[in-house]
This record gives C-alpha cells, sequence and structure tokens, in this order.
C-alpha cells in the first residue's frame, strides 16, 4: 500500500472554472426568469447540479423546467463556452506539482462534483488525464460534497485507506467532504472561486508551488 495517496478536485484546483461556470449558470436561470447574486451563487461551489438545481427549481416554482434540464442547457452552454474561451488555463503550477507526485510514486485520484463528460472534456483539452488513476463525479453518487462519500469512493478505486489522503480543495463544501472523510485536506485558495471559508483545512495555501515544497 502507498505512504500517501492525493486526491483533487478539479473546477478551480485544476483549472480556472468558476468565472465560465457563473456566466452559464446565471445565463440559463436568467432564461427561466430567475436571477442570483455572485454571493449566493460563491455557496453553490463545489456542489453538484442536482444540489445546485434542484435548490433553484424548488425555490422559485415559476420556472417550467426540471433540475436536469437546466443542468443540460448550461452544460451545453458550458461546454461552447469553454472551447471558445482560449483564456481559459490550468492554474499556475498544477503540471508541476502532478508530475512531483508522480515522481514520488504517489498515486493521484480526482474527485469532482462535474459529470464524468466534463472532467474527461477539462483532462484531456489540458493532456492531464494520464496523471490520475481514479477519476469520480459526484454527479454519478447518491450524495457529493459536502458528503464525504466522493472522496472516500475515490480512496477506495486507488485501493488506499483514507487516513493517508490528502484533498486539494478550493471550496467549503469540498473541504467540510476532506474532513468529514478522515482525510488531510489543503485549502487552496482561488480568488475567482468567491468568498470560501477554508478554515476546516488542515493548511491553506495560494499557489500550487508551495504544495510541491510539502509533497516528500
Amino acid at each position: 500500500m502507498a505512504e500517501k495517496a492525493f486526491i483533487f478536485d478539479m473546477d478551480g484546483v485544476i483549472y480556472d472554472s468558476e468565472p465560465i461556470h457563473a456566466k452559464a449558470k446565471k445565463q440559463v436561470l436568467a432564461e427561466c426568469g430567475i436571477s442570483i447574486s455572485d454571493e449566493r451563487l460563491a455557496t453553490f461551489v463545489g456542489r453538484s447540479s442536482r444540489d445546485f438545481y434542484g435548490t433553484m427549481v424548488e425555490e422559485n416554482p415559476q420556472c417550467q423546467l426540471s433540475w436536469q434540464e437546466l443542468a443540460q442547457r448550461k452544460h451545453a452552454l458550458y461546454k461552447r463556452l469553454l472551447a471558445e474561451d482560449d483564456s481559459v488555463q490550468v492554474m499556475p503550477g498544477i503540471k508541476e506539482l502532478l508530475e512531483h507526485i508522480r515522481a514520488v510514486g504517489y498515486p493521484i485520484g480526482l474527485g469532482s462534483s462535474s459529470i464524468m463528460e466534463m472532467i474527461e472534456l477539462v483532462l484531456n483539452r489540458f493532456d492531464l488525464k494520464d496523471y490520475f488513476s481514479v477519476l469520480v463525479s459526484g454527479n454519478d453518487l447518491p450524495k457529493s460534497k459536502p458528503d464525504p462519500l466522493i472522496f472516500l469512493t475515490v480512496a477506495q478505486r486507488l485501493a488506499v485507506s483514507p487516513e493517508i489522503c490528502t484533498v486539494v480543495e478550493d471550496a467549503t463544501a469540498g473541504v467540510t467532504a476532506a474532513k468529514a472523510a478522515g482525510m488531510y485536506c489543503i485549502g487552496y485558495e482561488n480568488p475567482n472561486s468567491g468568498p470560501q471559508n477554508l478554515s476546516k483545512a488542515d493548511i491553506i495555501v495560494n499557489s500550487h508551488y508551495d504544495i510541491i515544497k510539502l509533497v516528500k
């Protein structure tokens, strides 16, 4: 069994996705007559489409679409925005960090609230998929972040115990899930992820290069 294993969130940790997510979510909700503030939107960072759109539909009975239909519309719009916006890049230092962890010999998994199609789209676009031995989408599970199931599932598929796992997260929901799973958590401060409470993380950094120094 490995001495350590690393589990990464994707959005806001692997690449700077939140500005595009926010734009797509707002546009889709506006088409349904729903307005949402940036502050409220930030509370759903790291959570699944089911959580977000389910809440929106429940709170706005004037919307005639189901949460699944809203999620499908947002997904299609997001894919288009991702393909058209060349400014979308991986976070500085993430490739170096993944390369360093792999060189040291620790297994790497990914636990994201995004749907699997989007996970694979992003990792393939940035040529990162080969770094990850396991990919888990919270959308495929009965519960996603802040529930710990997603990270426990990654650990199980990596064949490692939760207590040797280190999770890298940028969102309140993800940090909560990692600690509930009994894992060490590195809180990554991404200003574009909105006001996230990372205080439960074991350590907070604002650069992936800081994490490289921690991996021995």
